[in-house]
C-alpha cells in the first residue's frame, strides 16, 4: 500500500503550519484491513458528487486503535489532522466559536494574572489555532477545562468592556477551523453530549454540501474536509450515538481487537521485543481478558495499549506474571470479585500455566 496513491488533492499547496499537522506514520505503524478498506473507498468515491464519502464512524472499545486509524488517514490523504474531544456539557459555542470583547490594556492589568495571561494569548492569536487550543497551552489544562474557562472569560470580558467603542473578535472553534480549511477532523465521543441543540449544530456541520452560520459570516464546507467520528462502546457516560448523526455517516467500521498475528507484529514494531512465545501468550491473555470482561459486564477494557505496555515492561526486565496485574488486570478493575472472575477465566483456559512457563523461559534467558 503506497500512501501517495491516496492523496486526495495533489494540486493543493499546504502552508508550512498545515504541513506540520499532517500526521507522519512512525516506523511501528502497521497497516490494518480497516485502513486499506477506508482509503480505497474514499479514493474511489472522491469525485462522485453525492456518492462522496467524507464522514466516517469508527466505533469500538477503548484501545482498539480508533485514533491511530484517524491519524493514519491524515497521512494517507495528505490532510492536516486535528481533533475535538466532546464532553457532556458542550454548548453551541463549542461547535461554532465565540465572540470575545477586547478589553482595554488599563483594565486588563487590573485582572488576576491568570486571566490576564489567558486573554492576552487570545488577543495575540493569529487565528490559526482555536481559542480552546490557545487556552490549553497557556493554562496547562485539558480541553474541557479550557472550554469552561473560555465561557468565564467571555463573561469577564463583557463585564469589563467599555460600551460602544469596544472591539470584538470572533474566535472559531476547532470544528469550524477544520471545516473551513479542509482538514481531517477527529470528533471524539460525540455520544456523551447531553444538549440536543448542540447535536443539531454538529449534524448540520456534517452535511456534505452544508454550511455553517457564524456570527460574522456564512462559511461553506471545504471540499477536502473529512470528519472521522470515534466513539467508544459501553463507555461510562455515553449514550447510543444520535440517529441523525449516524445518518450523515457514509462509512462505518466496527473496531475490535485485531488478529493475534497483527497484535504481535504491532507489539514487535512498537517495543522492539521479539520473543515469539511471550508475545503469543500475552496476546491470548489479552483476548481472553477482553472477552471475559465483556461477558461479565466488567467495565474496564483489555486492549492494545495494555498489550504494548505489558510487553514493554517484560522487555525491560519485569516479571510477566506480576506485571500482568499492573499493566492489564488492574487497568480493567481493582474489584476483588471481578479480579477473581478474570483469574478464573485465565486458569480455565490454561493461560496461567502458559504464563508460568513464559516466566520460567524469560528467567532462563536472563542468565
Amino acid at each position: 500500500m503506497n500512501d501517495r496513491d491516496f492523496i486526495l488533492s495533489p494540486a493543493r499547496q499546504l502552508t508550512d503550519a498545515e504541513e506540520a499537522l499532517v500526521w507522519k506514520k512512525p516506523s511501528s505503524h502497521q497497516i490494518s484491513d480497516e485502513e486499506r478498506r477506508i482509503c480505497n473507498e474514499i479514493k474511489r468515491n472522491w469525485h462522485r458528487g453525492e456518492m462522496r464519502i467524507a464522514n466516517l464512524l469508527l466505533e469500538g472499545d477503548a484501545g482498539t486503535g480508533k485514533t491511530q486509524l484517524a491519524k493514519a488517514l491524515s497521512a494517507n490523504f495528505g490532510l492536516p489532522y486535528t481533533k475535538v474531544t466532546c464532553f457532556a456539557d458542550m454548548d453551541k459555542s463549542d461547535i461554532i466559536g465565540a465572540i470575545l470583547p477586547v478589553i482595554a490594556s488599563e483594565r486588563l492589568e487590573k485582572l488576576e494574572l491568570a486571566d490576564q495571561s489567558a486573554l492576552q494569548a487570545l488577543y495575540e492569536n493569529d487565528g490559526f489555532r482555536s481559542a480552546t487550543e490557545v487556552l490549553m497551552d497557556v493554562l496547562g489544562v485539558n480541553r474541557e477545562a479550557a472550554a469552561s474557562k473560555m465561557k468565564q472569560l467571555l463573561k469577564l470580558a463583557a463585564d469589563n468592556a467599555e460600551g460602544d467603542a469596544v472591539e470584538y473578535r470572533f474566535y472559531p472553534s476547532e470544528i469550524v477551523r477544520a471545516y473551513q480549511n479542509g482538514y481531517l477532523l477527529e470528533i471524539q465521543e460525540p455520544n456523551v453530549i447531553r444538549d440536543a441543540a448542540v447535536l443539531m449544530a454538529l449534524n448540520s456541520a456534517l452535511e456534505l454540501d452544508g454550511s455553517i452560520n457564524l456570527p460574522t459570516e456564512m462559511i461553506r464546507r471545504h471540499p477536502d474536509f473529512i470528519a472521522v467520528i470515534t466513539a467508544n462502546r459501553s463507555y461510562a457516560g455515553a449514550r447510543p450515538l444520535n440517529e441523525a448523526l449516524r445518518d450523515r455517516v457514509q462509512h462505518t467500521e466496527k473496531m475490535d481487537l485485531p488478529t493475534k498475528a497483527v497484535m504481535m507484529e504491532r507489539a514487535m514494531a512498537k517495543t522492539g521485543y521479539r520473543n515469539q512465545q511471550v508475545l503469543d501468550v500475552f496476546a491470548d491473555t489479552i483476548v481472553m481478558l477482553d472477552k471475559t470482561a465483556r461477558a461479565n459486564a466488567i467495565k474496564g477494557v483489555a486492549g492494545m495499549r495494555s498489550y504494548f505496555y505489558w510487553v514493554d515492561a517484560v522487555a525491560g526486565g519485569a516479571s510477566p506474571a506480576e506485571s500482568l496485574y499492573h499493566k492489564v488486570i488492574y487497568k480493567i478493575t481493582t474489584d476483588s470479585e471481578e479480579i477473581k472472575i478474570l483469574e478464573d477465566a485465565l486458569r480455565s483456559h490454561h493461560l496461567l500455566e502458559d504464563l508460568n512457563a513464559v516466566e520460567t523461559e524469560v528467567k532462563k534467558n536472563e542468565f
